[in-house]
């Protein structure tokens, strides 16, 4: 029938094979993993909206920045203080782990575009990942039903605890 642990470098095992308990465990297992992996996309979701927020920014250009006109710079994510821009055609940009880099906008924004682009391909192969785990899931939880069934009463206390 179906079987469990087809990942990388795993022992396949069939599912018929495994008592109640342990496709229990199995599947609390299984539930666990597309859990932190949903997580892990929303992560992955909202850092993609955060870079393509910022490629909508540097991409209006220096045109739609005033250099008369008062900006707000962030020093913390809840502290601002009023500041004027210097050079409307250069921008900062974070690298990654608090390193900043002095950059055109063309480059600023190739960069985002590459970022954007990048975590799109992150988000794709994940996706595919979930979608595994949550069908592996619902065979878990099938066979699990079906033995629970076939057990009758005391099976299904037994597949509870």
């Amino acid at each position: 029938m179906s079987s469990a642990g087809g990942g990388r470098g795993q022992e396949t095992v069939s599912l018929d094979s495994l008592s109640a308990q342990q496709l229990s465990a199995v599947k609390k297992q299984l539930d666990e993993e597309v859990e932190h992996l949903t997580a892990s996309f929303q992560q992955l979701a909202a850092a993609q909206a955060k870079f393509k927020e910022c490629l909508r920014i540097v991409k209006s250009g220096p045109a739609s920045f005033d250099d008369k006109k008062d900006i707000l710079v962030p020093l913390t994510n809840s502290l601002y203080v009023k500041g004027k821009l210097s050079n409307p055609d250069k921008v900062i940009v974070d690298v990654g782990t608090g390193f900043y880099v002095e950059k055109d906008t063309k480059s600023a924004s190739d960069f985002y575009q590459e970022k954007v682009k990048d975590l799109a391909a992150n988000i794709a192969d994940l996706e595919l990942i979930v979608q595994g785990k949550t069908n592996n899931l619902r065979v878990v939880e099938e066979v699990l039903r079906q033995k629970v069934l076939a057990a009758g009463p005391a099976g299904a206390a037994a597949a509870q605890s």
